[in-house]
């Protein structure tokens, strides 16, 4: 179970995210960097218990932010969009 938390970090409940929950049955995560399509795949399929039709990925890279006159750089970070497939149940993480 521990690496199947290390592919999935946490599920990204935005605007953008639940409105493609809603209308396309597709799941967005914050996954680790190194995870690779078929990780995820795996990763989902174990942890929610649903078959997944296709996994598209992003790399988001960090912006720089300013804190007076100390400047860094946001970390870099990978999100995922997994569909499922038809008739599986969508898994209820995003209720408010």
């Amino acid at each position: 179970m521990p690496e199947l938390y290390g592919v999935i970090k946490r599920p990204l409940v935005t605007e953008k995210g639940v409105t493609k929950k809603d209308s396309e049955r597709t799941l967005c995560f914050e996954v680790a960097a190194d995870a690779n399509k078929t990780q995820i795949r795996q990763a989902v399929q174990a942890l929610f218990k649903v078959k997944v039709d296709a996994v598209r990925t992003s790399t988001t890279m960090g912006k720089l932010r300013r804190r007076g006159r100390f400047q860094g750089y946001r970390s870099d970070w990978k999100k995922a969009y997994v569909k499922l497939k038809a008739g599986e149940k969508m898994p209820e993480y995003a209720e408010i």
